[in-house]
């Protein structure tokens, strides 16, 4: 299942047809595992602006909002995604820890099923959902 899904990343952040975008997207997500995510940020809005059908512009950015602390637009931007490719598992995931951060777990929850449908082996819903069942168990108290 690894396999494939590195082979399914591959896809998503190569550009269809032009070259220099997947080159942009590759020194966004460079810049943003740097912590420069202004900068990834500003990057992944040009990619946008340049060709807004490609999903993977939308998902960075909204990995790069996830990690400033901007939520909702996080959310807005994973709407993107998924509007574009209903199967990102990335995005679907991402859709987890953004519902965790603004506590709704019920979300979350529902986020990772989302993504055993696509896909079942996925450690990310398989860790994540037995401890916000415990987490929501253990707030009724």
């Amino acid at each position: 299942a690894h396999e494939i899904e590195m082979k399914i990343w591959n896809i998503w952040s190569t550009h269809p047809t032009q070259e220099q975008l997947t080159q942009l997207l590759a020194k966004g997500s460079y810049l943003m595992s740097e912590g420069e995510l202004k900068s990834a940020y500003e990057i992944f809005s040009t990619i946008i602006k340049s060709t807004p059908d490609w999903a993977e512009g939308w998902n960075k950015r909204a990995t790069v909002l996830y990690l400033m602390g901007r939520y909702q637009d996080s959310l807005n931007d994973i709407d993107e995604v998924l509007k574009r490719e209903s199967r990102h598992f990335g995005a679907l995931s991402g859709r987890g820890l953004v519902q965790i951060e603004l506590k709704n777990y019920e979300e979350a929850i529902k986020s990772y099923q989302d993504v055993q449908k696509i896909y079942p082996t996925i450690r990310a819903a398989n860790v994540m959902i037995p401890q916000l069942l415990e987490l929501i168990k253990d707030e009724s108290i």
